[in-house]
């Protein structure tokens, strides 16, 4: 006989075929083969969108995409960026745009890997990496920085500050065809060191660099 259910409470009352079932699913599944990844010693590739560490990208000359707009930190709903934007002069030039990132900071203590920086991301400059090893046990050194998040420099780009090498205007940098035939300043497709894609254009004429 099964007991009554708690007053109030309108969860069924247990009975014994409830419990034959649940018994019955864990005594089924003793039984099955367990695959475990024998983790460090093993790594497995991760699937080609997984949401990894991020990345702050480069226009092919090396300008910073990332305008300082604050988007990112604004979609954050874990409160993990923090962003400050600061202006570009004629003498100092991070970007092609009125200003840029001058402090970038993402705190993994917090992230927690949306992806929901990506979406807001107005100019394509923060992306997210196939990169998950992000344990340490010092808490300061999981509060990424610029310097830390920049894509490193490809064959062909120059550190900024510099002029803008691939037009006069913000616009050249956005509206390059990257159907035509391999001129300066084409697109193409690289990727760095760990493996992350990173977008470009060669500067040199008839050559692929990466």
């Amino acid at each position: 006989m099964s007991r009554p259910s708690r007053p109030g409470s309108n969860e069924p009352a247990p009975t014994p075929v409830g419990f034959a079932k649940g018994f019955g699913l864990t005594f089924t599944t003793m039984f099955k083969k367990v695959f475990t990844e024998q983790y460090p010693f093993d790594i497995y590739p991760t699937a080609p969108r997984y949401h990894g560490r991020h990345v702050l990208n480069r226009h092919p000359d090396g300008l910073e995409k990332c305008v300082g707009c604050e988007l990112c930190a604004w979609a954050c709903p874990a409160d993990a960026i923090y962003v400050e934007g600061g202006d570009n002069t004629d003498t100092e030039r991070y970007s092609p745009g009125e200003r840029y990132g001058a402090v970038y900071q993402i705190n993994y203590l917090r992230c927690i890997f949306c992806g929901l920086c990506i979406e807001a991301c107005p100019t394509r400059s923060l992306t997210m990496s196939n990169e998950y090893e992000l344990a340490l046990d010092n808490r300061q050194e999981l509060i990424y920085t610029k310097e830390q998040l920049m894509a490193p420099l490809l064959p062909g780009m120059e550190a900024p500050p510099h002029p803008m090498r691939l037009g006069d205007s913000e616009k050249d940098y956005y509206t390059v065809d990257s159907q035509a035939p391999l001129q300066k300043g084409e697109p193409q497709s690289s990727a760095n060191e760990a493996g992350r894609p990173i977008t470009g254009r060669a500067i040199e004429v008839g050559r692929h660099h990466g």
